[in-house]
């Protein structure tokens, strides 16, 4: 048997009745940019996240960039997030012309450590972005005791957390504003790049509107700098019908990650937590001093693997510019060396999981 990460064929295989006339139907519309598609697709989806705007982008990164811009944010401040997680959460701080300050995890939930994020706050600090990393929501309500105490902005980068929860809010609804990504892998996923902003804030929203269409209310008539990022009617048109599957396939991934939960519990291995709200399972994580012979041994038996991240943010070369070193952030440090992913997707079979549990068991045995 061979098994990949995740199966998106098998997703669509599922879909292709519903997905193929919705695309067929915007081909034959003959209007493929911001059509009634997408805005349909920013009504349900605020409506399902619980908040007043949601605008759809070109993709997560965009996401992320349009709201430091929206917030005024650029050279000479600084962003607060975490050195765990995928590169446009710090690429776009800098993008913007300001510099992220990385915050060491917290060993649980591999999220930002919330501990230590005020003896991370300069003058220059505007904002703090905690990740919701692979599905696990933040300690959100002690970042906005924080951020509160200190006239700070706090974001969410909600990109691999759709659908999961914290006291009863859903993710993207736990701050100022949220960025999401509709990445095909991500559990809310498009046949290509697309991303979103969601907010309560009506002057945000608006401001947002306008930074995403080249800074144009009226065509041909400019107020500010914008850019070029739309979500595609086909890709909305898409998103639409994937959105009402949503919560049965998070329902899906939390069964799957229970099962292995149980499977493995008597293992030497660092199992994910959920402590923090209702994780959704982006990617199953598990922690080990001897990952590489574990995946090694994995990758024989024909189960794919993934190491998400292999090295820390403070470390990329990057950003060696900014003065950290070996032993800065030892959490997230020795995460990267000891974290792998297994498959997990809503599509797996009961017979596919069992001989990933027992491939996983006899590497102990």
């Amino acid at each position: 048997m061979r098994l990949s990460l995740l199966d998106l064929k098998e997703q669509y295989k599922q879909l292709e009745e519903e997905i193929l006339p919705a695309v067929t139907q915007v081909l034959a519309s003959g209007q493929y940019v911001m059509g009634t598609n997408v805005k349909s697709f920013e009504e349900e989806i605020a409506q399902y996240l619980g908040v007043k705007h949601a605008i759809a982008v070109a993709n997560g990164t965009d996401a992320l960039f349009l709201l430091f811009r929206a917030l005024g944010i650029g050279p000479g401040d600084e962003v607060i997030t975490t050195p765990f997680t995928f590169f446009a959460s710090a690429e776009t701080i800098s993008l913007c012309g300001a510099k992220p300050v990385f915050v060491d995890l917290r060993p649980d939930t591999m999220n930002i450590d919330e501990e230590q994020v005020e003896a991370a706050i300069t003058p220059r600090t505007r904002a703090i972005l905690p990740v919701h990393i692979f599905g696990q929501p933040c300690a959100m309500d002690k970042l906005q005791q924080i951020a509160d105490k200190h006239q700070l902005i706090l974001l969410e980068d909600a990109c691999q957390a759709i659908g999961s929860s914290s006291q009863g809010k859903r993710a993207g609804t736990l701050a100022k504003a949220a960025a999401f990504s509709f990445f095909p892998t991500k559990n809310l996923g498009g046949y290509g790049d697309g991303g979103l902003i969601a907010t309560d804030d009506d002057l945000l929203a608006q401001d947002l509107r306008l930074l995403r269409l080249h800074g144009s209310k009226q065509k041909y008539i400019h107020s500010v700098v914008g850019q070029n990022s739309r979500l595609d009617e086909i890709q909305a048109a898409i998103l639409r019908i994937k959105l009402r599957h949503l919560d049965s396939w998070n329902q899906r991934r939390r069964e799957l990650a229970d099962r292995y939960n149980q499977a493995f519990a008597d293992l030497p291995l660092t199992l994910p937590l959920e402590i923090t709200g209702t994780h959704v399972y982006h990617l199953y994580n598990l922690r080990s001093p001897q990952r590489d012979d574990i995946c090694s041994y994995l990758e024989d038996k024909g189960i794919a693997t993934g190491h998400y991240y292999p090295l820390p943010l403070h470390l990329q070369e990057v950003y060696r510019n900014l003065g950290y070193r070996e032993g800065c952030l030892p959490i997230a440090e020795k995460t990267c060396k000891t974290v792998f992913a297994l498959p997990l997707y809503p599509e797996m079979t009961r017979q596919a999981q069992d001989y990933v549990i027992q491939t996983v068991q006899e590497f102990f045995a």
